[in-house]
């Protein structure tokens, strides 16, 4: 496709080997952008170049967002193979599985702890600290995906919940600090079908909440969200960082998060309180 909102666009996604990552990125190129996808599985980002349709606009980095050299390399390798940098997707990330505080003992607590915040985190930091210098002399953008948990409760458990309320303030905090050359926005999602796993600190790094949605079936009732009915593929999630992404439809925009939630936002509390059981 010629002509889409992204035509010359060069991007960097973290986590760009599945899930929104991995959508995101086939939107950007189906919107006319060249992409770097970074992720910690090789053979999955060798499956993303195998299925778009010019492979050429693709640049692979097998590396971890925990390290910052490994993402300044990856700033330098996009730089190289497309000549500049237009777009920082920040996406890779772990969910806790509303692991509650209850339920983890004080050793989880700690190397949870450490773990979430800093993928979810520290890896969103690492990465804005590798690219904010070509972002500059493109004037170009930060885009971070968010959660409902950004916001709200119980979108996680309260590990998860603390990062992406921490991701939050980061993304409004470089959206000061970096302006006027750099707009730094981000893209809250809700519940998706999605490849995202848990923390191996609590032995969650194998699971994964596609399964969980392979499992329902006709008679499994809803969520509980207003658009229950909408689409939870991550494709359909992608629409808003095109547009943030995008220097046309959106320059005046920075230091905002455009929820894409179904609806939670408007929903009200399910429960009155989360420990009448306690």
């Amino acid at each position: 496709m010629s002509g889409g909102w992204l035509e010359g666009n060069a991007t960097l996604i973290t986590g760009g080997g599945s899930g929104i990552g991995r959508a995101v990125a086939e939107r950007f190129l189906a919107e006319g952008a060249s992409v770097t996808i970074l992720g910690r599985d090789k053979d999955r980002l060798e499956e993303v170049v195998r299925s778009v349709a010019d492979p050429s606009r693709v640049h692979t980095v097998t590396a971890d967002v925990r390290d910052g050299a490994a993402l300044a390399a990856a700033v330098a390798e996009t730089v190289e193979r497309f000549g500049k940098l237009d777009t920082l997707v920040a996406n890779a990330g772990v969910w806790d599985y509303q692991r509650q505080l209850t339920r983890l003992s004080p050793e989880e607590v700690d190397t949870a702890f450490d773990e979430i915040f800093s993928v979810n985190v520290k890896g969103y930091l690492l990465a804005a600290q590798a690219a904010w210098r070509e972002l500059v002399k493109t004037r170009g953008s930060i885009v971070m995906t968010l959660s409902n948990a950004s916001f709200y409760v119980n979108g996680g458990g309260p590990l998860y919940t603390a990062s992406k309320h921490a991701c939050l303030g980061l993304m409004r905090e470089l959206a000061y600090e970096l302006a006027p050359k750099v707009r730094v926005n981000g893209v809250a999602c809700g519940g998706m079908n999605t490849d995202l796993r848990g923390p191996e600190s609590l032995a969650l790094a194998g699971r994964s909440i596609s399964a969980s949605f392979a499992k329902k079936g006709p008679d499994t009732p809803p969520p509980p969200i207003p658009l229950h009915d909408s689409s939870t593929e991550p494709r359909d999630f992608t629409g808003p960082y095109v547009l943030l992404a995008s220097r046309a439809q959106s320059g005046p925009i920075t230091g905002h998060a455009i929820s894409v939630d179904g609806g939670i936002g408007v929903r009200g509390f399910a429960r009155a309180a989360g420990g009448d059981d306690l």
